[in-house]
């Protein structure tokens, strides 16, 4: 179905919902008649036959609702909530209305609610009473009041965030803070609270990065859990300093330096987990944003089952690693997980007998037994400098974390041709597009040939939860579309093709998705590859030749384990969509 274009346009020439649900390309022509048939028929709304019928989501439904009626739409999945706003709402009152309250400004005394029925004026007199506040109103879809009222009345952080803020107000309606004052207020109680129990949670939400993002009239609290960015919490602006210089001293940062980025360190321990946190701060318009990066300490390293990979894809890979010398290379963007894929196969050859060496940027996770060594170009320790005082050090296996120039190119070709196993990294799309980009960093095509034993190429997808896992029939275009891409692969003994999705329940913080996994593609280099490589052609050609000789592709690995009840279609082509 064609792209919907919901514009005020269209809203002028168009009154009705179905009608403009029909200008939007959200119905098509017989859909659009078949609802006036029902509803005439059966005597109920059109929006009732809609829901039955189940032929727009009740997210765009809002939507056009809100448009119609001339109040803005908001989606709640990119909203932060602010603890103040949750607190003058009890949760009876917000199940009563179908609404939530996600931010308050103090200045003008206005408190900012969605809501599922915005036209309801009933429900807006009876918070405006009960607050005393002025009440400015958003839509909403019904599925995301009722989600996140769930969500975020329970919400751990927001209660105890909440507390610590209410101690601050007192602080700061009658001073401003200014550097002379900075040392003693990120001593006070409630801005370490805040801190900490910001850490607390990303912690025991499995988040991997924590973004504090000043904005013009408030502080924005972002996590990153299965790869993906949730906003978590709206802090007042009058807590910016203090907060993120309370973070800077933890890390041991110059706190008076506002101007140039800064980068530290620092651990936390929550209960029996312990937690390197890696600072980043830059400065924005509105003020210094903070990043810390969450390396946790326990957990140790994923096996290659753990991680994904099955079939031809590990069969080719554990080929590859057994071989004495070469290079095996893991490619994708940043952020697919192939340092941690190397860590993996770090561990599978970790023994005694051999002598591993790692050099990285930086060092992410201690493997025991494995020498690894940290980059630092401030003293003039590179990846080249270091891969070229490694030979010296007798190694069997060599980990360079990344392939970023020519020096560091030819240094890892030579220790291939010498013996050693090679281990890196790409920044590439695909497998096959790692040739061509090493013939770019000037490598000599038929070294490429005899020294790279295979490709790897990667991305991670969030997984199903387990716990709230439900199937459903899909689309029959998407069911074709699977089955043409697959081809082959395609499994003959299923009967009927069935998709699973995560309803959301408490486990997976109603995200329906708990946990990532990955999608993946492995190039052996084979005689016949060889043989491209040494005639310069390009990544397309080399490709078509690898799924020939039995190469499944990363998008083919996605729709097996979304066949199999492990991933959506939706993350599938989120993270491997050509």
């Amino acid at each position: 179905m064609p792209t919907s274009d919901l514009n005020s346009q269209t809203l002028v020439e168009h009154k009705t919902l179905i009608d403009i649900l029909l200008a939007s390309n959200l119905i098509t022509k017989e859909q659009y008649d078949e609802i006036k048939v029902k509803s005439a028929s059966q005597n109920v709304s059109h929006e009732t036959v809609i829901k039955n019928l189940n032929l727009v989501s009740e997210q765009k439904l809002a939507e056009v609702k809100a448009k119609i009626i001339g109040v803005p739409f908001i989606s709640l999945e990119s909203t932060s909530f602010a603890p103040q706003a949750l607190s003058l709402i009890p949760r009876v009152v917000a199940e009563r209305f179908s609404l939530i309250p996600f931010m308050y400004d103090e200045k003008t005394k206005t408190l900012t609610i969605a809501m599922s029925e915005p036209s309801d004026l009933e429900a807006l007199q009876f918070v405006a009473q009960k607050t005393g506040l002025a009440i400015k109103s958003y839509a909403a879809s019904k599925e995301d009041v009722t989600k996140f009222i769930q969500g975020q009345y329970r919400e751990e952080i927001v209660g105890e965030v909440g507390k610590a803020l209410k101690e601050t107000e007192a602080l700061n309606k009658t001073r401003t803070i200014d550097s002379k004052e900075i040392k003693d207020i990120i001593k006070e109680a409630p801005i370490a609270n805040i801190v900490s129990t910001i850490l607390e949670y990303a912690v025991s939400s499995r988040a991997s990065d924590v973004h504090i993002e000043p904005q013009e009239d408030r502080v924005r609290v972002r996590f990153r859990i299965d790869g993906i960015l949730y906003d978590r919490l709206s802090l007042p602006k009058n807590v910016q300093e203090g907060v993120i210089s309370r973070i800077k001293i933890l890390s041991e940062m110059k706190i008076d330096e506002h101007r140039i980025p800064q980068d530290g360190r620092f651990n936390f321990k929550v209960e029996k987990q312990e937690v390197d946190l890696r600072i980043s701060v830059l400065l924005t318009t509105h003020g210094e944003k903070v990043v810390m990066r969450l390396l946790r300490k326990s957990g140790g390293v994923p096996s290659l089952d753990e991680l994904g990979l099955t079939g031809s894809s590990l069969r080719n890979l554990e080929t590859a690693i057994l071989r004495p010398h070469g290079i095996i290379i893991a490619c994708g963007p940043t952020g697919s997980g192939k340092t941690t894929t190397l860590y993996s196969l770090l561990a599978r050859l970790n023994t005694t007998r051999v002598n591993i060496i790692s050099l990285e940027d930086p060092v992410e996770y201690e493997i025991p037994g494995v020498n690894q060594v940290a980059i630092n170009p401030g003293v003039g320790l590179t990846f080249a400098t270091g891969l070229r005082a490694f030979l010296r050090q007798d190694p069997n296996i060599i980990l360079v974390g990344e392939i970023r120039d020519k020096e560091t190119t030819d240094l890892a070709l030579q220790a291939a041709l010498t013996g050693h196993l090679v281990f890196s990294t790409l920044h590439t799309s695909n497998a096959s597009s790692a040739l061509p980009r090493l013939l770019d960093l000037d490598a000599e095509n038929f070294l490429l040939a005899s020294t790279v034993n295979a490709i790897l190429g990667q991305r991670i997808t969030r997984k199903i939860c387990k716990n709230c896992i439900d199937g459903q029939a899909p689309l029959p275009q998407i069911a074709e579309e699977m089955k043409k891409v697959l081809g082959p692969l395609f499994p003959k003994e299923l009967e009927e093709v069935k998709f699973y999705k995560g309803k959301g329940c408490d486990k997976c913080a109603l995200s329906g998705y708990l946990g990532r996994i990955g999608i993946f593609e492995t190039l052996p280099v084979t005689q016949k590859i060889s043989n491209l490589i040494l005639q310069n052609v390009d990544s397309g050609t080399i490709e078509k030749e690898a799924i020939l000789e039995g190469m499944i592709t990363m998008k083919q690995d996605g729709y097996l384990k979304v066949l199999k009840g492990i991933t959506t279609v939706e993350e599938v082509l989120r993270v491997a969509q050509e």
